[in-house]
């Protein structure tokens, strides 16, 4: 009989790769963490979702081509962990399988998720919870983001704190003892500073931000970045993405700012863009949560020593990652999604009103039945 096992998976915007989590459920809801994996993502599937983050020939075809692919990654980090567990898969209650996002635009009452649930499902044998946005759109929501019930669930307290999401996007979730819970997207946090480094020295990312601490923050550049984007004065419930924060974004205010003044180092600009990420996410929390104590901080960037150092010097709060609060930083999401398979199994709303500005608070994902028998991770399918 399925236990109160749940797997959850996330690939972000950041498109490095897949984390896994088993997660097993107390009563209550409350998720602990039985074994993780994190599986890098092959080269040619990303290249291919951040192609189709823009428009181009055969999309249909393709995107259909690259969600059958990260199904199948999927399904082999599911198994992997089930394996090491020494878990069948019918002890499993269901997976949550959030997709990769590569179009986000609710305001056109649309937002794409690429996955292939119902092969997740046939080649794992356990049901599949998918596709979790789409609801809330279809409710007037912004469908993002989607973790602040989550976020509250986890780590709220007797004190006024924020949990900051640093993936590719940043999005942050207001914790305030007698207040609704409030959340929203505040801009980039490592898109750009990806973009950048990528650009000027074919490194991935910019480990713990070295590469930025060799520079210096440019003020002119900064108040340009910031004051040239009308979304950054947008009031909540707001939520972004790849769409608009593209390289078509970062080239094209850097040329006009080349325009007016002089060109700058790009180990410069790779600080500036990480002060972009801070200013923007501390200028989001003052105005809208003055009473915050503290901010928790997972994901991705919550490994970037010099990001969390600009994010104390511009928040003037203490800021620590999640790891030092129960849950490893880069497991957040991950964990989440298995939370929110499970609020789907027991039919419990989790995309709430006041943070994605839908008209009701909705069930989140869909659900697939699982398979008639589990592949083993040798399948020629996976």
């Amino acid at each position: 009989m399925p236990q109160n096992l749940i797997v959850g998976l996330m690939s972000g915007t950041s498109t490095d790769g897949v984390d896994a989590v088993l997660a097993r459920f107390d009563d209550s809801g409350r998720p602990a963490i039985v074994d993780s994996i994190s599986l890098p993502m092959p080269q040619a599937l990303r290249e291919e979702f951040l192609a189709l983050n823009s428009p181009g020939a055969d999309e249909l075809a393709r995107a259909a081509l690259a969600a059958n692919e990260l199904a199948r990654l999927y399904a082999r980090a599911t198994l992997e962990i089930l394996e090491r567990t020494n878990v069948a898969a019918g002890q499993v209650r269901a997976i949550g399988a959030h997709g990769q996002t590569v179009r986000h635009d609710p305001a056109a009452g649309y937002t794409i998720q690429l996955n292939t649930p119902a092969l997740l499902a046939e080649l794992t044998g356990i049901p599949v919870i998918a596709d979790f946005r789409s609801r809330d759109v279809a409710a007037g929501g912004q469908g993002a983001p989607l973790v602040p019930a989550f976020h509250h669930a986890v780590f709220a307290c007797g004190h006024p704190r924020a949990v900051l999401n640093l993936g590719g996007i940043a999005n942050v979730t207001l914790l305030e003892p007698g207040n609704d819970i409030r959340g929203f997207d505040t801009g980039p946090a490592n898109v750009l500073l990806d973009m950048w480094i990528q650009s000027s020295t074919g490194q991935p990312y910019d480990d713990a931000g070295n590469w930025a601490a060799t520079g210096r923050c440019d003020a002119r550049l900064l108040d340009h970045l910031l004051d040239s984007e009308p979304w950054f004065r947008l009031a909540p419930p707001k939520s972004t993405g790849r769409d608009l924060f593209n390289w078509s974004w970062l080239s094209g205010r850097l040329n006009t700012f080349y325009n007016q003044a002089s060109r700058l180092r790009d180990n410069d600009v790779q600080a500036t863009l990480q002060r972009l990420t801070a200013r923007s996410i501390a200028r989001a929390v003052m105005e809208h949560a003055p009473g915050i104590k503290e901010v928790l901080v997972c994901g991705g960037g919550a490994l970037n020593t010099g990001l969390l150092n600009d994010l104390r010097h511009e928040l003037k709060l203490p800021v620590s990652p999640t790891s030092e609060h129960g849950v490893p930083a880069q497991l957040v999401e991950a964990l989440a999604f298995a939370w929110l398979a499970w609020m789907h199994e027991e039919g419990l709303p989790a995309c709430l009103p006041a943070v994605t500005g839908a008209r009701a608070a909705t069930i989140a994902g869909c659900r697939y039945p699982g398979g008639v028998r589990p592949r083993t991770g040798s399948d020629p399918l996976i």
